[in-house]
């Protein structure tokens, strides 16, 4: 201890200046971790390669790779490390941590942009001489009975809401099919939840039920239904049950029902799918169009 007291005592009676912006003179303080250790970022490096790249012989997996599985790792190389240091040479090396990203959407058709150009405006057409336009999709089916789901809701503390371990559905109450429809020019919804399951024949009763009870009396003098729907499920491009009832619905209102189907991967990109999702299928510049016209007496 006495060199050390004698060597602060010395620098108190001669101070020496520290360069611009430093309280103290370069070289003080404890060594970084890389300074001491020369193979420590260089094998931090080779364990992120590998697990990057997929390697199948590595000793760390897309699923452990996190600061303390890296950390584990080093130390078994012998490197004396901190997870704390790993996560900074991480930050130097210019990694973040990250979720993954939806980016991969598969091809598109050269004409994809004329698709949409050619169903937005059959929609403007229809809404300018108030025609109604709704979007139809089904909704995801939900389990009816004490199931466990996402969130949180105030409660006396300590008492929790019991629910069910396991999520089999109950023969009993079944599972609960939303089917839903967007009103563009009235700007509002319908919902049917059905007990049984998804067919085209509850689709059609869904649309019906809106018509009668909103639909005719917001669209008065209608002439003709468009809809727009996905291209599978029970509204599918491909399903002739589908077909019927809506000739069957097109018989009793009068309406003219003309149908345009989604493209693959559309239900994001298209204004009138705004209040729902789904995916469809079609090709060229013409979309997959079915017109129910009325049965004339």
């Amino acid at each position: 201890m006495r060199p050390v007291i004698r060597q602060g005592i010395a620098e108190l009676k001669e101070p020496g200046v520290p360069a611009s912006g430093r309280i103290r003179r370069e070289g003080g303080g404890r060594k970084k971790a890389v300074d001491k250790d020369g193979s420590l970022k260089s094998d931090l490096q080779s364990l992120l390669e590998s697990t990057t790249r997929g390697d199948p012989e590595s000793p760390l997996r897309w699923t452990c790779k996190s600061v303390r599985q890296l950390t584990a790792e080093l130390k078994r190389m012998k490197h004396s490390v901190s997870h704390q240091v790993v996560a900074d040479l991480l930050h130097s090396l210019g990694y973040s941590l990250q979720g993954n990203r939806k980016t991969k959407e598969g091809s598109n058709h050269p004409d994809r942009n004329a698709q949409f150009e050619h169903l937005n405006g059959k929609v403007k057409w229809c809404l300018g001489r108030r025609q109604p336009v709704i979007s139809v999709d089904t909704k995801k089916k939900e389990l009816v009975g004490d199931f466990s789901n996402k969130g949180q809701e105030w409660r006396p503390k300590g008492n929790p809401e019991k629910v069910r371990v396991h999520d089999f559905v109950d023969k009993e109450l079944g599972r609960a099919t939303p089917y839903g429809i967007y009103d563009l020019g009235a700007n509002n919804g319908w919902v049917s939840v059905g007990m049984d399951y998804d067919t085209a024949e509850f689709a059609v009763e869904t649309i019906r039920r809106w018509w009668r009870t909103m639909g005719q009396l917001a669209y008065p003098k209608a002439t003709r239904l468009l809809i727009t729907a996905d291209g599978g499920g029970s509204n599918g491009s491909r399903l002739r049950l589908w077909k019927l009832e809506l000739q069957k619905l097109a018989d009793e209102t009068g309406l003219r029902i003309v149908v345009s189907h989604f493209l693959s991967r559309a239900d994001q990109k298209f204004p009138a799918r705004a209040e729902q999702k789904g995916t469809t299928s079609g090709e060229g510049k013409a979309d997959k169009t079915h017109d129910m016209g009325a049965a004339v007496a």
